[in-house]
Parts: structure tokens; C-alpha cells; sequence
């Protein structure tokens, strides 16, 4: 086999970094948001009652249709003290230009109505009535190819 010279070793070094880079960034950002959306599944439950329960509309272009998003607004108890909040998940709710999806969630989260929420232990002001998907943690092998792949063509541009 022909001896590869410096030249090559450090491009293929460069492109391997690059690779292992971009997958180490998006293992890191799929990671935390795996451990983010598990950690709701350890925070207490607590019954709250929904103040409000709503769609709010929007259109960002004329052109295109109106997005619509669900709105909540619930109230609950921890340690002797009332809180309210309006997130359904974590990250809030989402825009969709399908109505029939908020529809389900203001039919299941109708006003009056006692749901339960899951209050953060280390900060009580923070509740959601819904958990995040756990999707991410389930596709980390797909950036982990690209982490180890990377760095083996560093290994390999080096190895004699």
C-alpha cells in the first residue's frame, strides 16, 4: 500500500474532526433533551384544576393558513402554596395548522375540570399538564455513527 503524505493525513484529520464534531454536538443536544423529557416522569403529580382552556390563532403570511395553538391556563397546590401555570408540556404548545388537534386537547382539558400535573420539586412555579416525548433518546445511535466514525477516520489517517 502507498505511503500517505502529511497532506492527506491532515485533511483526512480535518474531516474526521468535522464529523465527529457535528456528532458529538447533536448526541449532546439529543441527550439532554432525552434526559429532560425522563426527568418530568420523576416529578410528583398533583391534582390541578384547568382555569382556562382555549385556542389562540395566528397567521405569519397571508399567503399561507392559520396556525392555531392550544392555550391553558390551570392552577395547583404545592407545599400550602397556590400556583398557576399555562404550559401544557414543557416546551409550550405548538402551532399546527390543524384545528382538530387542539380541539382533542380543549376536550380533554376542559375549563373546571381537575386534571393532574406534574410539579418540578426545585422549582414549584414550573408544572406541565403533559410529558415530553422520549424520541430523541431512542435515535441516539444515529449522531453516535457520525461521533465514532469521525474519529476513527482521525485513527486512521494516522495509522502506519
Amino acid at each position: 500500500m502507498a505511503e500517505r503524505n502529511t497532506g492527506a493525513r491532515v485533511y483526512l484529520t480535518v474531516i474526521g474532526l468535522m464529523l465527529a464534531l457535528a456528532g458529538g454536538v447533536f448526541t449532546w443536544l439529543m441527550g439532554r433533551s432525552y434526559l429532560r423529557a425522563s426527568s418530568i416522569d420523576h416529578w410528583p403529580v398533583v391534582p390541578c384544576v384547568i382555569l382556562e382552556s382555549g385556542m389562540e390563532q395566528r397567521q405569519v403570511d397571508p399567503g399561507r393558513p392559520v396556525e392555531v395553538s392550544f392555550q391553558v391556563l390551570y392552577s395547583y397546590e404545592w407545599d400550602g402554596q397556590e400556583y398557576k401555570s399555562n404550559r401544557y408540556r414543557l416546551r409550550g404548545s405548538s402551532w399546527s395548522s390543524r384545528e382538530t388537534e387542539v380541539s382533542m386537547l380543549m376536550d380533554k382539558y376542559p375549563a373546571g375540570s381537575v386534571q393532574d400535573c406534574h410539579v418540578n420539586r426545585a422549582d414549584p412555579g414550573l408544572a406541565v399538564l403533559a410529558g415530553e416525548s422520549k424520541a430523541p433518546g431512542y435515535s441516539l445511535w444515529f449522531p453516535v455513527i457520525f461521533l465514532v466514525g469521525g474519529l476513527g477516520v482521525v485513527v486512521g489517517a494516522w495509522r502506519r
